[in-house]
């Protein structure tokens, strides 16, 4: 298995997926109906009686799935799988401490990409690459490139095996964007001005005054998942490999400057348009607000598209999905200042408007603990390959509760999947098409991957921001705080480490 570099992964997957995705955001793309061949389960040949894996990760959603899928695992095998799972907030330091302590008590270890390098430099994973070469029943090259670079692998090696992919996208309204004979929002300027069109209207049916967007905003409950979803289009016009977080030749934090503060200023006016106590909602209430018909637009994870179709929802078949708005003017990273896209300074703009898809999280993958004894290693192995199989995952991201989002090429081309689970064809189009434009972008934004990046993202920027939307600082006290911040942690992490890992991350040579 050759691991090829991002601009590779790109074009394949394009030609892959074809060239109409771009267009396919507002619903016309043309997906294909065959049903997908089920898979060899090569565990069924696989005995591990007398082995017992202990999992940790993510308790609610990610975690269920992974029990769901236990009970025939161990039917199948002989295994024993106990589960450990955390709640959201202390799956990090719950890893963490396992690997610092020595204890290893867990075996397999359910984790974001943000947090790889620091399980690299800790030796706390083992390497997969060769079980997954010779793995055919995992299908490795169904997986979409972008996952395979950057769900699991670092520096070349495959080190945890993608369940999930995630990425921002736009969720709005369509019946009410097309009854005004509107389009969806192709810039955060558009974004705001149909937020203020529906504001204050009833969009349900039940006499009562709705919103025009909804967010989670709550206090370091990943609000700025939000935020970088706007700041992105400002920040990173040169492709994936330029980063929107830091300067990769100097490390220093793009956080003062004008794209950073025209991004706090739309990020702070969406709060005029939202539910007057937006400041303390999660994203799960977020999603209560958008699928109970309450909200015109939103933003989130692939998981809205299932939601949609969940029996408590409102607006079924009255959702569109779409690649993020973007920008008309970017960061010119030697001035500080705004330049006008233009084929140079914005050379995969679509119309002269910048588009940087946040890969927000990039997705749950599970890895295996290199200290486990050989055979423990090869059932915790047979395991996380299982529930990630296309006989599992292709039905898996279908359900809204498993918290699973497409990550297989298989499960964005077949729509039968979706039409079973309960989405109309038109539906599932859009839905398909939205992904697809967002992941084909060349200019796609990783999320942070460097070590302690709960240190940079809730610690700092999370309160930092918190205190902004809360008008307890001022927009340019907030750049202060975050960029002092952000340097004083990467000067005591060590900044030479932090640019190799930063820049390695991102496919560039250290």
């Amino acid at each position: 298995m050759r691991l090829q570099n991002p601009g590779y992964y790109l074009k394949l997957w394009a030609i892959v997926l074809g060239v109409s995705l771009i267009s396919a955001s507002c619903g016309n793309l043309n997906v294909s109906t065959e049903s997908i061949e089920p898979a060899e389960t090569s565990v069924s040949e696989q005995r591990f009686d007398g082995v017992t894996l202990t999992v940790t990760g993510l308790k609610y959603p990610i975690g269920n799935a992974y029990e769901a899928h236990a009970k025939s695992f161990e039917a199948m095998t002989g295994a024993k799988v106990v589960f450990e799972m955390v709640e959201f907030g202390d799956v990090y330091d719950s890893i963490a401490a396992d690997y610092t302590s020595g204890d290893n008590r867990y075996d397999v270890i359910v984790y974001t990409p943000l947090w790889l390098p620091d399980m690299v430099q800790a030796n706390y994973l083992a390497d997969l690459t060769a079980r997954v070469e010779a793995d055919k029943s995992l299908e490795w090259d169904d997986i979409v490139p972008f996952f395979q670079k950057y769900g699991g692998t670092y520096d070349n090696k495959v080190y945890g095996i993608p369940a999930d992919g995630d990425y921002y996208m736009l969720y709005y309204r369509s019946d009410l964007i097309e009854q005004a004979g509107l389009e969806p929002p192709s810039t955060w300027d558009e974004y705001l001005t149909i937020a203020e069109r529906f504001h204050g209207q009833d969009l349900n049916g039940d006499d009562i005054p709705d919103y025009g967007s909804c967010l989670p905003k709550q206090p370091n409950h990943v609000g700025w998942w939000a935020f970088w979803s706007i700041a992105g289009s400002f920040l990173q016009s040169q492709g994936t490999s330029q980063g929107g977080f830091f300067d990769a030749e100097t490390m220093q934090p793009l956080t003062n400057n004008a794209a950073f503060a025209t991004a706090l200023d739309v990020y702070k006016a969406t709060g005029n348009y939202g539910p007057p106590d937006e400041l303390t909602h999660s994203m799960s209430d977020a999603r209560e607000q958008f699928i109970s018909g309450r909200c015109a637009l939103t933003m989130d994870h692939g998981n809205m598209g299932t939601l949609t179709i969940a029996p408590e929802s409102q607006v079924e078949d009255k959702v569109g999905t779409a690649i993020l708005p973007g920008a008309t003017n970017v960061l010119d990273r030697k001035t500080g200042e705004l330049v006008a896209c233009d084929k140079f300074t914005c050379p995969y703009s679509i119309n002269n408007v910048n588009h940087a898809p946040y890969a927000a999280l990039i997705g749950w993958t599970a890895g295996v603990n290199a200290a486990s004894d050989p055979k423990t290693q090869d059932a915790a192995y047979a395991f996380i390959s299982y529930v990630s199989q296309p006989t599992q995952a292709n039905v898996d991201v279908t359900v809204g509760e498993t918290g699973f989002n497409p990550y297989r090429i298989s499960q964005l081309t077949d729509i039968d999947t979706w039409v079973q689970a309960g989405m109309s064809p038109a539906a599932a189009n859009k839905y398909l098409g939205g992904i697809g434009a967002s992941l084909n972008n060349p200019n796609i934004m990783l999320d942070l991957t460097i070590p302690n990046n709960d240190g940079y993202q809730q610690e700092i920027l999370g309160s930092a921001l918190s205190s902004f939307l809360a008008g307890e600082i001022s927009r340019d006290q907030t750049m202060d705080i975050i960029t002092t911040g952000w340097e004083t942690l990467t000067d005591d992490m060590g900044r030479d480490q932090q640019k190799v890992i930063y820049r390695t991350g991102l496919g560039l040579a250290p």
